[in-house]
């Protein structure tokens, strides 16, 4: 039987990401914009030397040309990093992070709220992962 720390996904990457997201909320606050949050996210990625694509576009393969998606960060081609500043996350942002997803085929993302007291990502898991 596996312990909890062995069904981590991406435990590595996900324990670096985790300590940028809590430098970069101690060094800059609650009361930022995404925009904001995310430069400095960039800039500590790029002093780790983490490979990422920022601002990745998915296009929707029914309509090309206008329904076009940006995931926040894509991290070494596993994590899908989205940032929020706002009171809460809702059920339309974790649905956002599932579609991205689904459409990228991959089986991580992580949702981080960087206005409340307390930053705590939270995890999703794509069950429908196709190999």
């Amino acid at each position: 039987m596996r312990s909890d720390s062995e069904k981590i996904l991406f435990k590595e990457i996900s324990y670096k990401i985790n300590g940028i997201l809590f430098s970069v909320r101690k060094s800059l606050g609650r009361y930022k914009n995404e925009k904001q949050y995310s430069d400095a996210i960039e800039k500590e990625l790029n002093k780790r030397e983490i490979k990422y694509e920022r601002e990745k576009v998915i296009e929707n393969p029914i309509d090309r040309n206008k329904n076009r998606s940006k995931v926040d960060f894509l991290i070494e081609n596993v994590i899908i990093l989205e940032i929020k500043a706002k009171s809460f996350v809702t059920n339309e942002d974790y649905f956002q992070v599932r579609r991205y997803l689904s459409d990228l085929n991959l089986k991580l993302g992580i949702i981080a709220n960087m206005r409340q007291y307390n930053v705590l990502p939270k995890r999703i898991i794509n069950s429908d992962m196709r190999d």
